[in-house]
């Protein structure tokens, strides 16, 4: 498993704080995901062995929470919200047109790497809906005219980058 030595120092700092090592297991996984971008099974075994667990223990984390993605993702991250206001509002229309604007399903990676596009629980934001989150960033008010105007955006900023 390739981390960033930072990363390893971090991790080498938290496991302390908790007097029984199995109580690590959440903070060091969100920290091999921010590093790695997603839980593999080497991280899973890798945090089952420096904390001694079981692999099991470790993969019934990862699987239990849905924050944790076990596949790499696109550079971007683009989450619809999908509950009560936003379904109500437009979010299925809008994740639609982002799904259809980078040529990709939920879940997917698009063809170029730069975009997955996922549907999420609550965005806590349910009097602007539909609401967007694309990395750390919250969209309110997100109708397909304005997913297509966020595509574009993100377009332009992955070919200034090239």
């Amino acid at each position: 498993m390739n981390l960033k030595p930072e990363t390893l120092q971090r991790i080498e700092e938290v496991i302390p704080h908790y007097p029984v090592a199995r109580s690590a297991v959440l903070p060091l996984l969100h920290l091999i995901q921010e590093d790695a971008g997603f839980i593999s099974a080497e991280a899973t075994e890798w945090v089952a062995a420096r904390l001694d667990l079981q692999p099991i223990n470790v993969l019934e984390v990862v699987t239990f929470y849905p924050m944790f993605r076990q596949q790499p993702i696109g550079r971007r991250l683009i989450k619809v919200c999908r509950t009560l206001s936003c379904a109500l509002r437009g979010g299925y229309q809008t994740c639609a047109a982002f799904e259809q604007e980078f040529k990709v399903r939920r879940g997917g990676v698009s063809a170029d790497g730069e975009v997955t596009i996922e549907f999420v629980e609550c965005l806590a934001s349910c009097g602007t809906a539909p609401v967007v989150m694309i990395d750390d960033d919250l969209h309110e008010n997100v109708d397909c005219a304005r997913a297509r105007e966020l595509s574009a955006r993100i377009r332009a900023e992955a070919a200034a980058r090239r």
